[in-house]
């Protein structure tokens, strides 16, 4: 909204800073921030009051995760909130990657949000039944995924680009739908059980987001996408100012849900996060790149297929407890140590990810 501002500029005034996303960036990020350090406090008293006996323990889980009881959830309202104000106060709103991004994680948010009231008001884990879940995400997804395919440059329309083989476009003609709704789904649920203890999904989540934000901003540049050989998709430069408020609302919530949490983002948070940067990918024709800067939480997908799909199997274990980070606890490592390494693992595969942009 504050684009608008441009145009009373001359071309050497303050107003002028306005055109630049870079500096736009820079202002969600604070906002964002500032946002979660006002509101954090008095949405998690309001949490804590209207809760009652907050988020349910699973009674199968960690023994450690008992003393966790009594803690608010919906903690996702606080960085969605966040990004959203900080995205519609920054950003271009006649750039439609913004509202394609927008539009999945506010509907991804919401079935977050009906699935954490479920489960608070029955006291249980069970939450909304996962095929309805699935059934809503997907039609969200593909709703986004055509959106997306409609105002890519035609030349990339329904195709898969390859990192590092830059030259190749695999063209999936319809396919590319399911495909990319999909990677949204996929995304949304494999953060979704990534967020398991205090701080151990929000700062993976930023860590790749920021990964997928210097990516659309590059390729939405035509000098850098020549300069590094990639497609360019003029007009997902803009996903940086929604990438750097889910930073600052990620930032702000984390000072919250920093080890002993006080709040937890619930599928709300992880919901919606996670369809965020699911919606990126496809938008900045990077889907495969997410699986790498994205690593951990599909290694937490996986490995709780594993475990379910070699049970029904053979009736015993792969892992001591599934998602992967739950098997850990159980080999006696300690939270913070799990989180602190998860967060490596998460950096590490950003980097890696962020080098296929250099690579040929």
């Amino acid at each position: 909204m504050l684009y608008w501002l441009t145009a009373l500029s001359d071309g050497g005034d303050v107003f002028n800073l306005f055109r630049y996303i870079t500096f736009r960036a820079g202002g969600a990020l604070m906002t964002a921030l500032v946002f979660g350090f006002l509101f954090g406090p008095p949405l998690i008293n309001v949490l804590r009051r209207s809760q009652g006996k907050g988020q349910p323990i699973r009674d199968d889980g960690p023994e450690t995760h008992l003393a966790k009881a009594g803690t608010p959830t919906m903690g996702g309202l606080l960085i969605v909130g966040a990004l959203v104000t900080s995205t519609l106060l920054w950003a271009r709103l006649d750039n439609p990657y913004v509202w394609i991004v927008l539009f999945v994680t506010l509907s991804f948010g919401l079935i977050g949000f009906a699935d954490d009231y479920a489960k608070v008001s029955k006291q249980n884990t069970a939450g909304i039944p996962a095929k309805m879940r699935l059934l809503i995400g997907f039609g969200i997804a593909g709703i986004a995924a055509y959106w997306a395919s409609a105002v890519h440059p035609t030349e990339l329309q329904f195709q898969l680009a390859l990192p590092v083989f830059k030259d190749v476009l695999i063209n999936m003609g319809w396919l590319f739908l399911p495909f990319a709704m999909f990677v949204i789904v996929g995304s949304a649920n494999a953060v979704n059980l990534t967020d398991g203890l205090d701080g151990l999904a929000i700062m993976p989540v930023m860590i790749a987001a920021s990964a997928l934000g210097v990516i659309a901003y590059t390729v939405g540049r035509v000098d850098f996408s020549e300069y590094l050989d990639v497609h360019y998709v003029p007009g997902t430069g803009e996903i940086l100012i929604f990438v750097a408020g889910l930073v600052g609302g990620g930032l702000g919530f984390l000072w919250y849900n920093a080890p002993p949490a006080a709040v937890f983002m619930g599928d709300t948070g992880s919901l919606a996060l996670g369809g965020a940067i699911g919606a990126i990918a496809v938008a900045a024709k990077h889907e495969i790149v997410l699986g790498i800067v994205g690593g951990l939480f599909v290694v937490e997908a996986l490995s709780v297929i594993i475990q379910v799909l070699y049970f029904k199997r053979t009736g015993k274990r792969v892992f001591l407890m599934a998602p992967i980070h739950h098997h850990y606890e159980k080999k006696g490592w300690a939270e913070p140590q799990i989180v602190i390494r998860f967060w490596i693992i998460s950096l590490i595969l950003a980097m890696i990810g962020l080098a296929t942009l250099k690579l040929r």
